[in-house]
């Protein structure tokens, strides 16, 4: 039998935390208020949280694998140091959140919000942002090769030096404001970026984002 989800039997709890123990490996929680968690160094394993609150936790150097967070939300949440592989995010909101020096590997984060979270340093690889808002967070200098932003919301925010090589772009949000001096988007996917919107000094691109450039200009590109 599927383990049964926990629940909140009452409204959020305001007064000082008791302990909270963090969940046994499969366990489903559901509706739980979780905030200033203290989970430092904890390991979950398959664990499921489904419109959790996390409200200024400390995951500090947290470790899951294959656990799902679906609609949660973590706002104020110290995150540095933690490591997911194969983890899902999904909806999220991670406002304020301290995710320095996080490791994503293979994780979903599709349609979560990161509004004035710190994300930098942070490793990603095989991970999925798309949808995601990453409105205004600072990524500069930031490995992001091959990751999906299918969709994302990247108005100003800051990719200077960012290594985009391969990246999945297609209809990210983008305009003046964001910041791409000196990165390097060879190879992405880019058709329907707003080009005449953004300032490409210092842009690496390829042969075939030359002439999506060239084109937004309005030149006439012979081919």
């Amino acid at each position: 039998m599927p383990p049964t989800p926990r629940k909140l039997g009452a409204g959020p709890y305001t007064g000082p935390r008791p302990h909270l123990r963090p969940p046994e490996p499969g366990e489903e929680v559901e509706d739980v208020d979780l905030a200033r968690a203290d989970w430092w160094g904890a390991e979950l394993d398959g664990v499921t949280f489904t419109r959790c609150r996390f409200d200024d936790a400390d995951l500090t150097e947290l470790v899951t694998r294959r656990c799902v967070f679906d609609s949660c939300v973590l706002t104020g949440v110290r995150m540095s140091g933690s490591r997911h592989r194969g983890s899902a995010f999904l909806s999220c909101r991670f406002d304020r959140a301290r995710l320095i020096d996080v490791v994503w590997e293979g994780c979903k984060l599709t349609g979560s919000q990161f509004v004035g979270a710190v994300l930098r340093p942070l490793t990603t690889t095989d991970s999925d942002w798309s949808w995601t808002s990453l409105r205004g967070v600072d990524l500069s200098g930031s490995d992001l090769s091959g990751q999906r932003f299918r969709e994302a919301d990247l108005t100003d925010a800051d990719l200077r030096e960012c290594d985009l090589t391969g990246a999945d772009l297609d209809r990210a949000r983008m305009q003046r404001g964001t910041k791409l001096r000196g990165s390097d988007l060879r190879g992405a996917a880019t058709e329907a970026l707003p080009w005449r919107a953004l300032e490409l000094t210092g842009v690496r691109l390829d042969l075939v984002q030359a002439v999506q450039v060239a084109a937004a200009h309005g030149a006439l590109v012979d081919g």
